[in-house]
């Protein structure tokens, strides 16, 4: 198991109701049978997580050798990460507003207030 398959399902586990499963053959995260997060391991270790196309834009713009379209699901909005050296309590912002957009209104509430 890849490190950074690891530290997703670290952040994944403290999601309400995120479970694990594989998306066209990569581990995937999913809430309620929405894929919200998945790793690649080809070449390198990536992180591919659901974004809106204005956050993707931005954070390309911001820092293009961390950050890239993915085929496939980039035009729809999600952003890759390049694990090797990333940010990781940035990696669990960007995948916890990936799950807000997955997730129905009251798995949303829920994580905004756990009690």
């Amino acid at each position: 198991m890849s490190v950074a398959l690891a530290r997703l399902r670290s952040l994944c586990s403290a999601l309400p109701e995120a479970v694990e499963g594989v998306t066209v053959h990569h581990p995937s995260f999913n809430v309620r049978g929405k894929t919200f997060a998945l790793c690649t391991d080809s070449p390198e270790p990536d992180l591919w997580i659901k974004s809106t196309l204005g956050d993707q834009a931005e954070l390309i713009a911001t820092d293009a050798t961390r950050y890239f379209k993915p085929p496939y699901l980039g035009p729809r909005g999600w952003v890759g990460v390049r694990v090797d050296g990333a940010d990781w309590s940035e990696v669990a912002e960007l995948v916890t507003d990936a799950y807000r957009l997955a997730a129905p209104k009251r798995l949303i509430r829920q994580l905004d207030d756990p009690s």
